[in-house]
């Protein structure tokens, strides 16, 4: 019944093994076995969901390795069709803790968030914000640790605290859409974002 609505049963089962298995990357010949489906419709999917954007590519040891878009569109309706149950009902990730003693323990930080592909069901363009006085030193560090982890790149911003409280007053589009997307406040020192 799935297949039909999804176009083919290759399809479905590539959904179901990248939608289960976020962060990670296999290449062809691995995908074909897990999900055991001859190599020439693996390719042809394949290369119909990169057209799409929900999985992209990167070349390493001579193989070419896919895995999924977590900033893909429908990333997140998706997931909820094709991900496992044990997965849909894990809330925040063990990493977002790990990150938060970081944030909460970097000089200078008056507010972190945490959002984008760093907070499951976030549809945040924006994967962390700091506001306060920090070091870029400091955020640059962070930043390459919690990408290294991720295996991704995250997209962050530093803003002073007073550009901050003031485009939170005005609901500023960017302080908005951060705030209305699912997310994660790990610091919040002066208690401005205690119901957001």
């Amino acid at each position: 019944m799935i297949d039909a609505l999804f176009g083919s049963k290759t399809r479905v089962k590539l959904l179901h093994l990248f939608l289960n298995n976020p962060g990670k990357s296999f290449y062809v010949r691995e995908i074909t076995r897990k999900i055991d489906e001859q190599i020439n419709s693996v390719r042809r999917e394949l290369s119909n969901m990169l057209t799409v954007g929900i999985i992209h590519s990167d070349s390493a040891d001579n193989k070419l390795y896919y895995q999924i878009n977590k900033r893909y569109e429908y990333y997140a309706p998706l997931r909820e069709i094709f991900g496992d149950k044990a997965e849909k009902n894990h809330v925040p990730e063990e990493h977002d803790d790990k990150y938060s003693q970081t944030l909460g323990e970097m000089s200078g930080v008056r507010i972190a968030i945490l959002a984008g592909v760093l907070v499951k069901g976030s549809i945040s363009p924006l994967d962390v914000l700091l506001v306060g006085n920090v070091m870029p030193v400091r955020v640059k560090s962070l930043i390459n640790t919690i990408e290294k982890n991720e295996g991704r790149e995250i997209n962050y911003s530093v803003l002073p605290y007073e550009e901050f409280y003031y485009r939170l007053s005005v609901r500023d589009r960017f302080i908005t859409e951060i705030i209305n997307s699912k997310h994660i406040v790990v610091v919040d020192k002066d208690h401005i974002l205690n119901s957001a």
